[in-house]
């Protein structure tokens, strides 16, 4: 079977730096599954994620989404994949200041050519997916940070993607907040088949995933499966820090 995510020598160099962000990392990830990639600053977590979501080009190696290569694709194309194949969750929630919880949820099938009416129903069904269907008509000034994240989330899954990307959904919550968070994720990937890839610092949030990728230096050093030996939350930690 075909894995839904293909990285082939994935090498990404930047013209400032003296080292390549990206040093030759390959990896496979299959549909539904639910993966943390974790590592010290500077470690290329984020731009390994930029680079699967077709955010940015590689420098040498190949992304592969249902086993077609983000190179065979135009940029036009690569733009319709994102809006279509690929939801994403950021940190800091990126959403339109002036724009309702609703219409923020529905911006990826607006900007698909999806009807206006249409788009703002199917994201009233992702706001009540992720239990914030009484603040549809909210702007995110009106919203906690956890509800903010959750209209990032309803917004990541109103394509019903194959792929959800989310780096470091729970960074600027607490933990009550953000425990709520990765269990939206976690019911992203379980019940509604999404694949998720999760950048985070946190072991205690790694350890909800179901395999845990670490980078170090460009490289991926460790490739584990929750609960297998070591993977507590205190081994997690350890090779973290490690």
């Amino acid at each position: 079977m075909t894995a839904l995510v293909q990285v082939e020598d994935l090498i990404k160099r930047y013209e400032m730096r003296e080292t390549d962000v990206l040093k030759g990392i390959s990896f496979s990830v299959e549909e539904g599954e639910f993966v943390a990639i974790m590592g010290p600053s500077g470690s290329g977590k984020s731009t390994l994620l930029h680079l699967i979501g077709g955010l940015d080009r590689a420098t040498q190696g190949r992304v592969y989404l249902q086993g077609r290569s983000h190179d065979d694709l135009s940029d036009k194309d690569l733009s319709s994949l994102r809006r279509r194949e690929i939801g994403f969750v950021f940190q800091f929630f990126n959403l339109i200041p002036v724009l309702t919880a609703g219409e923020n949820a529905a911006m990826p099938l607006i900007l698909d050519g999806v009807s206006r009416a249409a788009a703002l129903h199917r994201a009233e069904e992702a706001l009540v997916e992720v239990g914030l269907a009484h603040r549809l008509n909210h702007r995110p000034s009106e919203l906690s940070g956890g509800e903010r994240q959750r209209v990032a989330i309803a917004r990541a899954i109103v394509a019903h993607p194959k792929l959800i990307l989310a780096d470091e959904p729970t960074g600027a919550l607490d933990t009550r907040t953000g425990d709520e968070i990765v269990g939206l994720l976690q019911k992203a990937a379980g019940a509604h088949r999404h694949t998720v890839l999760m950048v985070t610092h946190d072991p205690r949030i790694a350890a909800r995933a179901q395999r845990i990728l670490y980078l170090r230096d460009g490289r991926i050093t460790e490739d584990n499966q929750v609960g297998s030996s070591g993977q507590t939350t205190d081994g997690i930690a350890n090779r973290f820090r490690g």
